[in-house]
């Protein structure tokens, strides 16, 4: 008997290095697989085989020397200190994009822009504006909405006017809608937005501005608002159609959460 357990510790040794690499593989095809738009999943899976790869061979290091556990210890705590805040943050993201729109009335609304292909919104854009066409039938028509968004790579036209095309071609009135065209960052989208509230008389560091985007950016989108001054930013989250793009996206906005916490 203690043959055979030995020779069965010996072959889980052996192929433990495969296992722990096994999460590469569908994290490459992930990452290679760019019409998927789950790229950044990819990378996790890639990183998790990483981290699962030297999990096994310090363990290995550990059972032969002193240096070896000391090390393996600063490496698991390491971990720690970088997964349990990002778990943290991750439940305040779902948190946040899983609220209820707004029922108080609106002073002003501001729709975040999101990629074109072409001239034409891609999904995440047309998912926000989707939700911006609902919440406007619900606030008065005299509330202006700011529409806001540069032009990018790939980009024909500006995401302020491929989003001013498609919500006045499902009904909305356009003399309502304000184009901010500069802006290329969330940050920006705030600053850029401010200046143009305050000229139709809205003051953002006191009214109430409700904020279309997708669920996932609304934890975001409401820490960057605070930060350009506007005193009362409210989230009107936008889904996406598939739950493999939510958990990519809401999985990814948790580092982009640190991102800008520390540079935006």
């Amino acid at each position: 008997m203690p043959e055979v357990s030995s020779y069965r510790g010996r072959g889980f040794r052996q192929i433990a290095p495969w296992l722990a690499a096994a999460p590469a593989l569908p994290g490459l095809m992930l990452i290679l697989i760019r019409p998927l738009g789950m790229r950044f999943s990819g990378f996790l899976l890639v990183a998790l085989a990483a981290v699962l790869l030297a999990e096994v061979y310090l363990r290995r290091w550990a059972g032969r020397a002193r240096a070896g556990w000391w090390v393996q210890l600063a490496f698991r705590a390491a971990l720690a200190l970088v997964l349990v805040p990002l778990v943290m943050i991750e439940a305040c993201v779902i948190h946040e994009g899983h609220k209820e729109p707004p029922e108080q009335p609106a002073d002003a609304v501001i729709v975040l822009g999101a990629g074109v292909n072409g001239n034409q919104p891609s999904l995440s854009l047309k998912t926000r504006l989707d939700a911006a066409i609902a919440y406007l039938e619900t606030t008065d028509p005299d509330v202006p909405v700011v529409l806001t968004g540069g032009q990018g790579y790939g980009e024909d036209i500006t995401e302020a006017q491929c989003m001013y095309n498609y919500l006045t071609e499902n009904g909305v009135d356009g003399g309502r809608l304000i184009l901010e065209e500069a802006a290329t960052t969330t940050a920006e989208n705030f600053a850029f937005s401010r200046d143009l509230l305050t000229e139709t008389g809205v003051d953002p560091s006191t009214d109430t501005v409700a904020v279309v985007t997708n669920d996932f950016h609304i934890a975001r989108a409401k820490l960057l608002a605070a930060r350009n001054g506007y005193g009362h930013a409210v989230g009107v989250p936008a889904e996406l159609p598939w739950v493999h793009l939510q958990i990519n996206y809401y999985l990814r906005e948790a580092f982009a959460m640190v991102k800008s916490f520390l540079l935006d």
